[in-house]
C-alpha cells in the first residue's frame, strides 16, 4: 500500500460502480450486525410495553434479556436485517459517491458540506426503500415475547393480517428521520475527514474516528423519530398482554400514521417518551458507523488497488 495505492484512493470518486456496491454491500452488513444486541434494546426500550424499564443502562438491559430469554434473544431478526442491509447498503453508497462527485465536480473541501448532504439524502431515499421491509420485521422480531418463529414466518403472517403496505407503513417516518441522519452524518464525517485527513488519503484511524462521532451526533439527534418509527412497525398497545401469542396473532394494525404514534406516545409516556432508547441507540450508531466507514473505506481502497494492479 505504498504511494501508487494513495494516488489510486484519492481518485475512487470516479471508480467503477461494482467497486462501491462490493464494499457498500459489506460495510452494511457490519453496520447492523455486530452491534445488533444494542440495536434489540433500542428496540425493546422505544416499545410501548417494555419489560427493562427499571434497567439503569443499556448494558442492564441487555443482561436482563439474557437471563430471562437465553444468550440467543437479543440477536432475533439479524438475519432479516443481513439481507436487507446488503443490498440497501450497496445502493446507499453507490448513489452517495456519485452524486457527491456529480456535485463537487470531484473536489474536497468545506465549502461542500451542503453538496455533502444533498448526496446523503439522496442515497437515503434508496437505501430506505430497499430497507423498510426488513426493518419491519426485524423490529417485530426483536419485541418481548414476539410470537413469531422465524423472520420469514413475521413477514408471512405480517403479510397475511395487514398486507404488503404494512412493510411501508413506516416509510414517510423512516424518510422523516433518515434524511436528518444522514445529512448530518454525512456532513459530519466529511467535516471531521477534513480536520483529521485533509488530504483525503486512506487512513484508518481517521475513519474510524469521523464515522463515529458522525454516527453518534445524527443517532442522538433523531432518536425522537426513531421513536416513533418503532411503535408503527411493531403495532403494539401499552395495555395488550405482550405474553399472549393468540392477541399478538390476531391483531390488526392500530396505528396508521406518524399523528397516530406520536399521540399515543405523549398520551402514555409524555415528552420523555420521544427520549426512550437514546442511550442504547448511540451505543449501537456510534461503533457501528464507525465500523461501517472503516470497512466501507478499507475495501474500497483494496478492490481499487487490486483493479489498479490488474490492469
Amino acid at each position: 500500500m505504498g504511494g501508487g495505492g494513495e494516488d489510486e484512493y484519492e481518485s475512487l470518486p470516479t471508480h467503477s460502480i461494482p467497486v462501491h456496491l462490493a464494499a457498500g454491500a459489506l460495510a452494511g452488513a457490519v453496520e447492523h450486525c455486530v452491534m445488533f444486541p444494542f440495536d434489540s434494546v433500542k428496540t425493546r426500550m422505544q416499545s410501548l410495553c417494555p419489560c427493562e424499564t427499571k434497567c439503569p443502562t443499556p448494558v442492564h438491559s441487555l443482561m436482563s434479556i439474557v437471563k430471562r430469554e437465553g444468550w440467543l434473544r437479543p440477536l432475533r431478526g439479524v438475519n432479516a436485517v443481513a439481507a436487507g442491509s446488503m443490498p440497501a447498503h450497496a445502493l446507499y453508497f453507490t448513489v452517495y459517491e456519485k452524486m457527491k462527485s456529480f456535485l463537487t465536480g470531484n473536489t474536497a473541501g468545506h465549502e461542500h458540506t451542503l453538496a455533502y448532504g444533498a448526496s446523503g439524502v439522496v442515497a437515503t431515499l434508496i437505501h430506505d426503500a430497499v430497507m423498510n421491509p426488513a426493518e419491519v420485521v426485524k423490529q417485530r422480531m426483536q419485541m418481548a415475547y414476539s410470537p413469531y418463529g422465524s423472520s420469514l414466518e413475521c413477514a408471512r403472517c405480517v403479510y397475511n393480517r395487514e398486507g404488503f403496505a404494512a412493510f411501508y407503513r413506516s416509510y414517510t417516518t423512516q424518510l422523516a428521520m433518515n434524511v436528518p441522519f444522514q445529512a448530518i452524518h454525512f456532513m459530519g464525517y466529511e467535516f471531521w475527514q477534513q480536520v483529521l485527513n485533509p488530504e483525503h488519503k486512506y487512513d484508518p484511524k481517521s475513519h474510524l474516528i469521523a464515522g463515529g462521532l458522525a454516527g453518534g451526533l445524527a443517532a442522538a439527534v433523531t432518536t425522537p423519530m426513531d421513536c416513533v418509527k418503532t411503535v408503527l412497525n411493531t403495532q403494539q398497545a401499552a395495555e395488550a398482554d405482550p405474553s399472549n401469542r393468540r392477541i399478538f396473532l390476531k391483531a390488526r394494525y392500530r396505528y396508521r400514521g406518524i399523528s397516530d404514534a406520536v399521540r399515543t406516545i405523549y398520551s402514555q409516556r409524555g415528552m420523555a417518551g420521544f427520549s426512550c432508547g437514546l442511550q442504547a441507540r448511540v451505543i449501537f450508531q456510534v461503533p457501528a458507523t464507525a465500523l461501517s466507514w472503516s470497512v466501507y473505506e478499507l475495501f474500497k481502497f483494496m478492490l481499487s488497488f487490486e483493479g489498479g494492479h490488474s490492469s
